[in-house]
């Protein structure tokens, strides 16, 4: 739907941005992955080329697109590439766990949350942190780049678009239904009422931004 903040990202995303590629690229490529996996052809190709000839591609891609978040973006803006970056940590970090236990017969609620704490694995947090983490990722982002930009009503309304998602479990919790993370929840609203009143009250103008060519940007200061 034209959403900037596009949770699929692929390789050579800002190359295609470059020559116009807009939504309808996106949609092309939905479009033929759906046919692929419909007519069973992602399962043959799957079949026939290895696993391990792969892992290697996928790799390589990570590693662009990681790089590409970075380049691509406002250099003032990396705190909020590095902060949308970690539920996914805390989703694999999880996932590793999970594994490791299910691997040794047993899982984290029958060895223990306590348990595992004293020993450094929080698992409990990773769980909630972790929890619909590209989504979260995208709320976390755009909150700290509005911050960054001193738009801080724009950051509000993210931070509250994260309490609705919150409290009906579609980030921050492992599954979908009412209050599954009512703490979270809450807190997402605390900051949300604060960002507002910052931006009401405090008169925080929107900082001017001067470009210098190659993504960077430079801060004026605020009239």
């Amino acid at each position: 739907m034209g959403n900037p903040f596009i949770n699929a990202v692929y390789i050579g995303h800002p190359g295609w941005k470059a020559m116009g590629g807009r939504i309808g690229y996106s949609a092309a490529t939905g479009v033929m992955v759906l046919l692929l996996t419909w007519l069973g052809i992602a399962a043959l190709i799957s079949s026939l080329i290895p696993l391990i000839a792969i892992l290697p591609i996928l790799l390589y891609i990570g590693m662009l697109i990681g790089s590409q978040a970075f380049q691509e973006t406002p250099s003032r803006h990396a705190p909020a590439v590095v902060l949308a970056m970690i539920p996914q940590l805390a989703a694999w970090g999880k996932n590793l766990i999970d594994g490791a236990l299910g691997a040794a017969g047993t899982n984290a609620a029958t060895v223990g949350f306590d348990k595992l704490g004293m020993n450094g694995v929080l698992y409990k947090g990773l769980a909630t942190l972790g929890g619909g983490a590209t989504l979260a990722g995208i709320i976390l982002g755009a909150v700290t780049v509005f911050i960054i930009e001193r738009q801080l009503d724009r950051a509000a309304y993210f931070a509250l678009a994260g309490a609705v998602f919150t409290f009906f479990g579609l980030i921050h919790a492992e599954d979908l239904g009412i209050a599954q993370s009512p703490a979270v929840a809450f807190s997402y609203i605390c900051v949300a009422v604060m960002l507002y009143c910052f931006a009401k009250f405090a008169h925080v103008a929107p900082a001017a931004i001067e470009s210098h060519g190659h993504g960077e940007m430079s801060e004026q200061p605020a009239e």
